[in-house]
């Protein structure tokens, strides 16, 4: 019998806290008083926090010695930009993305499969128990996040998570070598494994709840660690923080690229124990570089719970409902400036809208209390404009976020209905027959392929029309846009073939076939992965420069997050097309038999509610407004 959710999970908080019992040396990173900054001292130089400007020759050209965004190296100094982060340390991070990725789909891409054949459950059975897994591996990234930006830091975060990752995967192999995959060989096409007792069942969903957590909490914090090797404040270095994020993403693809091609047919021939020992042993790598790259690696501290922050200023605004605000925000509460640089958190500057939360920062009398002689705020009457400022900020991100969820939609099809389409068309190619789910390899190398073209085409490019060498390309927002239209393009790409599929189709096949080759799905793939590249990487670049220095992680998870509410508005649709198609006895327009239905209309549905999509998602990207801060400007429409 499977184990219950909540026997899955109980061992969790136990495990977490052993875990951190026995990684002490990792909580020293970033928890040092800062050092002051040691000014240089020369002639012929001007200095200026830790600047070395140098005139001559009718030039003048300024070196920084620290970095400028606040960050610190691992013993809690302030970050030297020749002895930290930089593309030396982001580099050690794509590797540990590429191999952490590579383990995780090598469990993911045919655990389905690991149910059915070998635990013996039938489909529905196994196809629930993957969705509930997968789903927790999203609520897990939400969890990690809030670790992170409140309590542990991100490198603190990804090691702990990472070594869950690893003991979960050797939990996981040796179970599947020791009497999961039993007798040996079971599990391929033809030979079925035998029972198993409960407590093989409950060694497994240990395992690979124990890899959902290690996974979950891991991703958010790696992508906004790696961010954080290159210094924003200093122009060179955000170029460089920019393309970062794209080969972020390449990175994740490749390594999936691995495991769906290499990893799944070992699997799929019943040799599951190898496949997942090679998955585990890609994860060790991974930990073991990761920690390497320690004394290079640059850092935040963490800025404290951010639901407390949040739901103070709400309370603050409130019991001040009646306040009136001063014009133009004078006046308005700010902490002491040795308070803020403590915190390693830039300053937010007041930004106008939601004038109602401007009530929370306005002072009055009743918000200091004295105790032993010593004034004390109460921070849910009176709060920071920063604070107040970061929830302005979270609340200008939703509505965009919501947007790119429809998106997800469209990328989810790719795992599903392009697969059955798929399968339901001419797969030979000589002696040789192409798996309907292996076509999303072109996804991959679209995503390859249109990552280089976007750096080193588009954007020198659009920098010549705009007349601009300095200027960066495409901005964020803009680039969410396109991957929407280009999401569009390839619906209506995948309903066109649909309907050559369905001209040629094969008349009373069993399963349904038709003659029309399946390398006609290679632009509908193809379209989805450039989509990625401009909606995944612009909204990874947007959520991770716009949100505020305490939640980065948290908006790493906000990204995640769209992923799973895709799939879950994916099955509503589906659901609802099925309920509004098959009434009255009709076929209805994705049945069992292909043939019979109208796939093509569901595609060129999604492409319509794309394109609303889209119409809102310029409507919300014209009210947008950017955060400040002190010095700097983060425009982005």
């Amino acid at each position: 019998m499977v184990p219950s959710s909540k026997n899955q999970l109980t061992f969790i908080p136990l495990l977490l806290h052993l875990l951190y019992s026995f990684v002490p040396y990792i909580s020293m990173v970033g928890m040092a008083e800062p050092k002051k900054k040691e000014y240089l001292e020369a002639k012929d130089v001007q200095t200026n926090k830790g600047a070395l400007t140098v005139e001559g020759d009718g030039a003048r050209v300024t070196h920084y010695e620290y970095t400028l965004d606040g960050s610190v190296d691992f013993r809690g100094n302030l970050a030297t930009k020749e002895k930290s982060g930089g593309w030396l340390a982001g580099s050690v991070l794509l590797v540990n993305q590429g191999l952490a990725t590579l383990a995780f789909f090598g469990v993911n891409v045919n655990l389905v499969l690991f149910l059915t054949r070998v635990l013996q459950q039938n489909n529905a059975d196994a196809a629930n128990n993957v969705s509930k897994w997968t789903g927790t591996v999203y609520i897990f990234s939400l969890v990690g996040a809030f670790l992170s930006d409140s309590y542990w830091g991100r490198y603190k975060t990804c090691a702990i998570f990472q070594v869950i990752f690893v003991l979960g995967l050797v939990m996981l192999s040796l179970s599947s070598h020791l009497f999961l995959v039993n007798p040996s060989g079971c599990g391929d096409h033809q030979n079925p494994c035998r029972a198993h007792s409960n407590f093989e069942l409950g060694m497994f969903y240990l395992a690979i709840y124990m890899v959902a957590l290690g996974n979950g909490g891991y991703q958010p914090n790696i992508a906004s660690f790696g961010a954080d090797q290159f210094d924003e404040e200093d122009p060179r270095e955000a170029h460089s923080k920019i393309s970062f994020f794209s080969y972020f993403y390449l990175a994740l693809n490749l390594g999936s690229l691995f495991s769906n091609t290499f990893l799944s047919y070992l699997e799929d021939h019943g040799m599951w124990a190898l496949g997942f020992w090679a998955s585990t042993s890609s994860a060790i790598v991974a930990l073991v570089l990761f920690l390497c790259g320690t004394v290079r690696y640059r850092h935040f501290r963490p800025g404290g719970n951010p639901l407390s922050r949040i739901c103070q200023v709400a309370v603050a605004a409130l019991r001040k409902w009646r306040v009136e605000v001063p014009p133009g925000g004078e006046d308005l509460y700010e902490v002491d400036e040795e308070i803020k640089e403590s915190n390693g958190c830039r300053k937010m500057l007041h930004t106008e809208g939601f004038k109602f939360l401007d009530r929370a920062a306005v002072v009055n009398s009743d918000d200091f209390t004295l105790r032993e002689q010593a004034v004390l705020r109460d921070p849910w009457r009176l709060c920071p404009i920063a604070q107040v400022e970061e929830v302005k900020c979270v609340l200008r991100l939703l509505p965009i976020w919501l947007c790119t969820i429809l998106y997800s939609v469209v990328f989810t099809q790719m795992a599903s209905l392009f697969v059955v389409q798929g399968a339901a068309m001419r797969t030979v190619v000589g002696a040789f027959s192409i798996p309907p789910s292996s076509m999303s390899a072109f996804d991959i190398l679209s995503v390859a392929a249109f990552i280089f073209l976007s750096r080193r085409l588009l954007d020198p490019l659009v920098r010549l029309l705009k007349k601009n060498p300095v200027a960066g390309g495409l901005t964020e927002l803009q680039r969410m846009g396109v991957g929407l239209v280009i999401a569009v393009a390839a619906m209506i790409a995948a309903g066109a073939v649909e309907n050559f599929r369905l001209k040629r189709a094969v008349v009373g096949s069993s399963p349904p076939a038709s003659s029309l080759h399946i390398m006609w799905q290679v632009p509908q793939y193809a379209l989805i992965g450039a989509s990625e590249v401009f909606m995944y990487v612009g909204q990874l670049e947007f959520f991770n420069r716009q949100a505020p220095d305490g939640m980065k992680s948290f908006a790493s998870a906000l990204c995640m997050a769209s992923i799973s509410f895709g799939n879950f508005f994916s099955d509503v649709i589906v659901t609802a097309v099925l309920d509004a198609t098959t009434s009255g006895g009709r076929e209805g327009w994705i049945p069992e038999d292909l043939n019979r239905g109208h796939l093509d209309r569901f595609y060129f549905m999604l492409a319509a509610l794309t394109s609303v999509d889209f119409l809102v998602f310029v409507v919300c990207a014209k009210w947008y407004k950017s955060s400040k801060l002190e010095g700097k400007s983060r425009d982005v429409v």
